[in-house]
Order: C-alpha cells, then structure tokens, then sequence
C-alpha cells in the first residue's frame, strides 16, 4: 500500500496541473470572446441581468460574462423594403393591385429593440392599411395621376406610426399600379384612338400649312414677276429717251460743225440730197423733190442759226 501511495501521487499531481491548465484556458477564451469590435455603421444593445443596459458604438467594448447580453445588433444604415402587391378599392369602385417600396433608416436603436416584436413586418401592415385609405379617397384616374400624393401621404403616415419604434421613413415610393385587365383593355383603346386623333390633326395642320405656303409663294412670285416686269419697261423707256437724247445731240453737234465751218451752198446742196435720200430709204412710194435745191439749202442753214441761237 505504501509502494501504491507513492506510485499515486506523482499522477495526481499531474492531473490537478491538467486541470488548472484546462481551467485557465477556457477562462482566457471567455475572456477573450468577451471583447467585442462594433464597427461603424452599427450599434449594439446590451443587456445586464435581464434588463437594458447600455448601447454600444464604435470601438471595442467588453461583455461580462453571463451577467451581460447582447440583445440586438442593428444597421444604420438606410434599408430598402419592397412589399407585395396589395389589393385596393378606388372611390368609383374599382379593384387594383398596387405593391409600395419603402425606405427607412433606424435612428434609436433602444427603441427598435423594445418598441415591437417585428417591426418590418408591423410597417407592411401599417403601408397596407395607410395606402387603402389613400386609394378609397381616389378615383381611378386620380389614382393614375396622383403618385407623388400617394407617396407624401404615405411617408407622412408611416413616419408617424414608427417614430416611437425608433424608425425614420425617409421615402415611399409607389413602385406599379395594375389595374383589372378590361380596365387595361378600354385605356389602352382609348389612348389608341386619342394617338389617331393626334395624328390626323397633325396630319391636317400639315396639309393646310402646305397649302398656305404654296399660296403665299405663287403670290410673292407673281409680285416678282410684275415687278421685274416693270422694271424692264423702266428700263427700255430710259433707254429709248437716253437714244433720242443722244440723237438729238448728235444732230445738234452736226448742224453746230456746219456752220463752224462755214459750209458754201454746194456742200449744203450735197447735205439737202443726203436728207433726201434718207427720206428715199424709208416706207414711203413715191419722193417730192423741190424744183429748187437751194432754197431747201438755204432753209436747213436757216434752222442751223436757230439751233445755235436757242442754244446761247
């Protein structure tokens, strides 16, 4: 027995060195699991002996173990629900499907913690009652047209039934609107034939602009035409009293020569016998000839000293 005792306690002396190694260890592990890293877009509820304790942020914080817990991790971040269609009844009695998309952000975490069991699910409910209520004050083409209304109203509403619950609604959008499928059937029709109209309208402000500019354009080529027509007719008049100036002129300036020059009665004879045949080359069928040359000489002398009178 003594030989036993011996042998004994050299191996229960080793396990109690096992175990308090063992103990140890696992006290370093809860210790080191204790600490907990809270990042920046999130904040921690902690519960001490059951109740609220405190609200972690960012940074490191230690959790004492089995007196603390940590309730709930939650995102500030801002979240995104999309829920299912919901069935609506407008004022004129007519039944839709119309699915909401909602944006909300948590602004106290405490009091998402504790305000309700589910809050997501406590805002569909609240988005489906809200937007009936909306939608039963509106006909259907008011319902068609009134978005941004039923989007403020909404978020206005929401915001207010969640605020207590630590819940910011920042937005509210109504996200499709279905109406029955007859309903769809008629409206599409109706925009049918409202394209048609549009378009013969259109096609008849056309055709009367057409015409219109075709008219405006024959009378503005007619204007032009009378008034390139005038000016030629200007024209040629200025023309033919520009030639007779210039012939009576010349004829001037050939009397003046002959008289300047003292012309004798042979050179006016010979001048009274080109006149002559000047007449002779014209319609006339038969030519009168004075018996006396001279005398006609001596009466275009006569007009000579006239003209050169008038002149001084």
């Amino acid at each position: 027995m003594q030989i036993l005792g011996q042998f004994l306690n050299p191996v229960l002396l080793s396990a109690g060195y096992v175990v308090l190694i063992v103990v140890a260890a696992v006290i370093l592990i809860v210790i080191a699991a204790s600490f907990r890293l809270v990042t920046q877009t999130k904040k921690v509820v902690v519960e001490r002996l059951g109740g609220y304790y405190t609200t972690w942020g960012v940074g490191i914080h230690f959790l004492v173990p089995i007196i603390d817990r940590v309730a709930s991790t939650v995102s500030l971040k801002e979240q995104v629900k999309d829920f299912d269609p919901q069935p609506v009844i407008t004022k004129d009695n007519v039944t839709m499907q119309i699915d909401t998309v909602v944006f909300f952000s948590i602004t106290d975490p405490k009091a998402y913690t504790y305000g309700t069991e589910s809050p997501l699910h406590a805002i569909e409910k609240i988005s489906a009652t809200t937007l009936r209520n909306i939608i039963g004050d509106l006909d259907l083409d008011q319902t068609l047209t009134s978005r941004d209304l039923i989007n403020t109203q909404m978020r206005k509403t929401l915001d207010e039934a969640t605020d207590p619950w630590g819940i910011k609604v920042n937005r509210v959008e109504v996200k499709n609107i279905l109406p029955p499928k007859d309903i769809r059937d008629s409206m599409e029709k109706q925009m049918r034939a409202e394209r048609e109209r549009r378009q013969t309208i259109l096609i008849a402000e056309g055709e009367k602009r057409s015409q219109i500019l075709r008219a405006e354009g024959e009378a503005q080529a007619v204007i032009l035409r009378a008034d390139a027509v005038k000016q030629q007719k200007i024209k040629e008049a200025e023309g033919d009293a520009e030639a007779i100036y210039k012939l009576k002129e010349a004829e001037s300036l050939g009397i003046k020569l002959i008289k300047d020059a003292k012309a004798d009665q042979a050179v006016l004879t010979i001048k009274a016998y080109e006149a002559l045949a000047k007449v002779a080359q014209g319609q006339a069928t038969k030519i009168i000839v004075p018996t006396n040359i001279t005398d006609l000489a001596s009466n275009v002398l006569i007009a000579a000293e006239v003209a050169k009178d008038k002149s001084k």
